[in-house]
């Protein structure tokens, strides 16, 4: 189990914005509280995680007939991307509860349903053999997984190389297909993926700034992960659709995860008056580097982070700096879609999720797509025991689902390439709140139409 300690997500500590020093990973799990504990609070994935192993198992009612069905779920529940995996907890006991009296699938039988949970630790050589364990030594059916690229990028490589269908989301697109190697006239036999693209980011990220007074120079913040090295490419990355935009792109450079000193990248951009900020951060790095910036006296129009500003936790570790900064929002309430599963609206199932665990909701209440996909999937698969029909049906899905509808075979903007669905995307800005310290409300939703618009976007405040 991971040696960080945890506080519950209930009473988060604010950060002073201008003193104290900077933020460790510790620190941060610590403020924000994004642990196990915090995590088995909110109903504890079936109780506890297995000692070091992070793995909890419940299957549906024993009445049923068919042989058990087993499905494997990688997922960040410690480490620093643990807010990624905030609402797993919840999504794995209402799955759970959806088919405890199994599911009726192809052949006529019920079958009873058993979900294996594994903590990748937010490593991804971790999740890669969590996910080869489960495919291996609990022969899995089928694999789903989340959570940036780092936990979906190894996972997907284990299923594709052990032959087990997959199901995935939450990582760009881009990174989970040509970063893997993928072509359009060579594309996965095992793997598929349900996520926005860096071409609908970047702009949703170009109509956020768009009714901006600026100079259209970016400072781009990208770390050397692999969301950052794809984000950060000058001809497939932010840089591409930004400058094709009519902006200039100053780039900081590639940096460690974990790094706790932004001066000198904060340096370049005041020096080159840059007015707007982008990348993709994970959270304790941006908290450091956006309390540095107020510490250096730079103060850009508005800034826009993928990544690490996702979480009302990471807003409120940094307290009143927060106000403003802006994000892609590719989950919220006010999504006018519906679970397939449990025919929830999301507006109810972000309801529930606040009535379990008594936090506000947060966008990885999306990863609840991935049992839908893996159910509906398995419904139709002709024969359980030959996971080549498995994976026929994933292919075949076409599904209305809480994050929209997904289909692997339609073609056009939806379907870039083989593989991929691309998922509804629009844009957000955190406020002051009524109901909680930071609300996000929808301020572009140029890539996703059928959201409403809530506020006209606001400049920074200092």
């Amino acid at each position: 189990m991971s040696s960080h300690e945890h506080k519950s997500l209930d009473q988060p500590e604010v950060i002073s914005p201008t003193g104290g020093p900077p933020v460790t990973r510790r620190d941060f799990l610590k403020v924000a509280g994004l642990g196990a504990a915090a995590l088995s609070a909110g109903g504890g994935l079936g109780g506890a995680l297995a000692a070091c192993g992070g793995g909890t198992s419940s299957s549906s009612s024993s009445s049923a007939s068919g042989r058990e069905i087993k499905v494997g779920f990688v997922t960040p529940l410690t480490g620093p991307l643990a807010a990624f995996g905030e609402a797993d907890t919840f999504c794995v006991d209402q799955w759970r509860a959806a088919v405890k009296d199994g599911i009726q699938t192809a052949d006529g039988q019920v079958h009873p349903v058993t979900i294996l949970v594994r903590d990748s630790q937010s490593d991804g050589n971790r999740a890669a053999t969590v996910a080869g364990d489960l495919m291996t030594n609990d022969s899995v059916d089928m694999m789903i997984t989340a959570s940036t690229s780092d936990t979906v990028n190894p996972v997907a490589d284990q299923a594709e190389a052990f032959g087990v269908p997959c199901f995935s989301s939450d990582s760009p697109w881009q990174n989970f297909y040509f970063g893997r190697g993928a072509t359009p006239d060579k594309p996965f036999k095992w793997t598929y993926h349900a996520f926005w693209g860096i071409e609908t980011n970047s702009a949703v990220q170009l109509d956020i700034w768009s009714p901006l007074q600026t100079d259209k120079t970016i400072g781009l913040m990208c770390p050397n992960d692999a969301d950052g090295l794809a984000l950060a490419s000058p001809k497939t990355g932010l840089p591409f659709f930004f400058v094709k935009g009519g902006y200039k792109v100053v780039d900081g450079g590639r940096f460690p995860d974990g790094t706790e000193d932004f001066t000198s990248e904060i340096a370049k951009f005041k020096s080159a008056n840059c007015d707007l900020v982008s990348g993709v951060m994970i959270p304790p790095d941006f908290v450091n580097f956006w309390k540095q910036c107020h510490q250096q006296g730079f103060q850009p129009k508005m800034v826009t982070m993928p990544k690490a500003l996702l979480f009302p936790s990471v807003m409120e570790s940094m307290g009143a700096i927060g106000y403003g900064l802006t994000c892609e929002l590719w989950w919220s309430p006010k999504f006018p879609f519906a679970s397939s599963l449990t025919k929830q609206t999301c507006q109810q199932l972000a309801d529930a999720f606040t009535a379990k665990t008594g936090k506000q909701w947060t966008q990885p209440l999306m990863h609840y797509l991935l049992f839908e996909v893996a159910v509906d999937s398995l419904k139709r698969a002709t024969n359980l025991d030959d996971k080549n029909s498995i994976v026929e049906a994933l292919k075949a899905t076409d599904l209305a689902t809480i994050a929209g509808p997904i289909k692997f075979t339609q073609g056009g903007a939806n379907n870039p390439v083989p593989n991929v669905s691309v998922t509804p995307l629009a844009g957000g800005q955190w406020m002051k709140g009524t109901d909680y310290p930071f609300e996000i409300f929808v301020v572009s939703n140029s890539q996703a139409p059928q959201v409403q618009i809530q506020q006209k976007v606001q400049l920074l405040k200092y």
